[in-house]
């Protein structure tokens, strides 16, 4: 990227009011580095406690989700993983926003869909008794954790999450881009 094309990602940030924006390869330790400093950014902010907490919930969640799911790793699963993708905190008419994208296995985005689709018109009510019956039911095949993340995200959210499947620019790629956005 050249300066004048830098120059212009600023102004664009700037405009856009990006409060944190991170792209490249994410590990554990970069995902602590990047919460410690969003954390300490927050505390400088008049945001109320409630937003800070479900604010830094979203983000480390989207950040775990890129470490754990992006379909670009660096090293091997059992090695520490390392995995490509974007994160970036901005906001916007009172509210915080976060957004993540990376890249996800073609043959796993109808899935996630099905996932996705339904948190956005569940009432937060809806979520957070869906939230319960997932903490107490067995762990999702395929999944690092509970399967509780995206329900963590609209849970936390003040408005339906966004989402979208954008096809990666290379013909015959095995990997679309995922984005997932939620206003805090």
């Amino acid at each position: 990227m050249g300066l004048t094309a830098f120059h212009r990602f600023q102004d664009l940030a700037r405009e856009e009011n990006v409060v944190f924006y991170y792209t490249g390869y994410f590990s554990q330790a970069m995902v602590t580095a990047m919460g410690d400093a969003l954390r300490r950014r927050l505390d400088r902010s008049d945001a109320a406690n409630a937003t800070r907490r479900k604010l830094f919930s979203v983000f480390m969640e989207m950040a775990q989700n890129v470490v754990h799911y992006s379909a670009d790793p660096l090293t091997e699963a059992d090695d520490g993983e390392i995995r490509r993708g974007a994160l970036w905190v901005g906001e916007r008419d009172g509210h915080f926003y976060v957004v993540c994208a990376n890249p996800v296995e073609n043959d796993k985005v109808a899935r996630m869909k099905e996932k996705l689709e339904p948190l956005r018109s569940m009432t937060n009510a809806d979520i957070k008794a869906l939230y319960k019956e997932k903490l107490r039911a067995d762990g999702e095949a395929g999944s690092k954790g509970a399967g509780l993340g995206f329900l963590t995200v609209a849970r936390d959210a003040c408005e339906p999450i966004e989402f979208d499947f954008v096809d990666e620019p290379d013909e015959g790629s095995t990997t679309t881009l995922f984005y997932l956005k939620a206003s805090i």
